[in-house]
C-alpha cells in the first residue's frame, strides 16, 4: 500500500528496488517490538533512509486513511517519522 518499504524489508532477490504500490503517501515499519530486529532503534534507522513520512506500529496499532486524512488507532506503541 505504501510507496516504499525501504531496503530493510526487501527480501526478493529479483526486486529492482524498494518501490511498492503507493496507494498512500507514507511508509510503515510493522511489528514494532515484536522481534529482536524490530525495535524502535531499528525503526529510526529505517525511517532515516526512507525519505518520506512513515510510521512504526506494533500489533495493537492500525492506520486509518479516509479521503487523505490519516488517523492512527492504537492501544499499543507507535511513532510517526517526518523527514
Amino acid at each position: 500500500m505504501t510507496p516504499r518499504i525501504g531496503a530493510y524489508f526487501v527480501e526478493w532477490l529479483s526486486a529492482p528496488d524498494d518501490r511498492t504500490l503507493g496507494v498512500v503517501n507514507f511508509s510503515i515499519f510493522p511489528h514494532l517490538n515484536a522481534f529482536p530486529t524490530n525495535t524502535l532503534a531499528d525503526a529510526e534507522r529505517w525511517a532515516a533512509d526512507i525519505g518520506i513520512p512513515a510510521y512504526a506500529i506494533d500489533e495493537q496499532t492500525a492506520i486509518k486513511v479516509v479521503n487523505g486524512t490519516v488517523e492512527v488507532v492504537s492501544e499499543g506503541n507507535w511513532k510517526q517519522f517526518i523527514p
